[in-house]
């Protein structure tokens, strides 16, 4: 069958079979960053944003996005136009392997976009779904408070 999507605010249009999940397609399209581990939406590494809301692409039918916004990561900042978040990850030692680091941002993003001053509960509560083997989630929880702040301080300006 054959779907649309804008992906990072590119308009993608392929062809998927109705059991392809999102995770699939998006690694096969070349979106690399999309992390795949547990498979079973334990994990939170393949978390994407499907019109502003985080999912767990490894059980979302891809088919299920035809006609809406897919955003990775990358989508959210790049090396040359890091977000915020990003920096804020770098920063606080949050980002020590990389692999559940992908998802994490974007949970954090999904987060603040809806809540520019959550608290260090609403942090946890907000990244409960997104595992990390390395970092203890400190550092995590440190990036987005931090990262809240730096986007208040940049939207006072």
């Amino acid at each position: 069958m054959r779907i649309s999507m804008t992906i990072n605010g590119t308009q993608c249009v392929m062809d998927v079979d109705p059991d392809d999940v999102l995770l699939d397609v998006l690694r096969g399209a070349g979106y690399l960053e999309v992390k795949g581990s547990c498979h079973a939406g334990d994990c939170g590494a393949c978390t994407v944003l499907v019109d502003g809301r985080p999912v767990a692409s490894c059980l979302t039918f891809a088919a299920r996005v035809d006609g809406h916004s897919v955003t990775t990561v990358r989508g959210i900042g790049d090396g040359t136009h890091a977000h915020p978040l990003q920096r804020a990850f770098v920063e606080n030692g949050a980002a020590q392997c990389g692999y559940c680091v992908p998802g994490a941002i974007v949970s954090a993003k999904a987060l603040l976009d809806e809540n520019p001053e959550p608290t260090e509960d609403e942090v946890r509560l907000a990244m409960d779904a997104n595992y990390c083997r390395c970092t203890g989630y400190e550092q995590q929880v440190e990036a987005v408070l931090d990262a809240a702040e730096q986007l208040r301080k940049e939207a006072r300006r």
